[in-house]
């Protein structure tokens, strides 16, 4: 296996993803105890978040709602125990096929969010989730 080639120098793509219970509470004790800094808050028409990123220094996690499994009328609240990893990426469509084609076990397919992104999530053979898209938080 060849090592990868840097193309995105300076530039983190890998970004924590964190589940919990009561997501309002996580945010405020994130901020308020560990210094957090929100930097988008996304919520849906029934005031619950729909995306979340919080910023510490130059990092940025973005916490969740926890779930154990598929809300049926919202089929972009994941599935995860604790946590997962948002990778973003270029060619992300591919990316999704290349996964499909492999046998990757698809929890969320590919589409369009309503904040920005074109991303899907995937469990890895541990049952790790993954998620794939083109949403870059910002750090500043």
């Amino acid at each position: 296996m060849q090592a990868a080639t840097r193309t995105d120098a300076g530039q983190v793509t890998i970004y924590p993803i964190l589940g919990y219970r009561d997501l309002p509470a996580a945010i405020d004790w994130l901020c308020r105890v560990f210094g957090f800094e929100p930097l988008e808050l996304v919520k849906n028409e029934d005031g619950t978040y729909a995306h979340v990123e919080l910023r510490l220094g130059d990092g940025v996690i973005m916490p969740t709602r926890r779930r154990d499994d598929v809300n049926p009328e919202n089929p972009w609240e994941r599935p995860m125990t604790t946590q997962g990893l948002y990778v973003a990426l270029d060619g992300v469509d591919a990316h999704y096929e290349r996964a499909m084609a492999t046998g990757a076990e698809i929890v969320r397919p590919l589409a369009d969010t309503d904040y920005g992104s074109r991303e899907y999530s995937a469990r890895d053979l541990e049952g790790n989730l993954w998620s794939f898209g083109t949403y870059r938080p910002r750090t500043a």
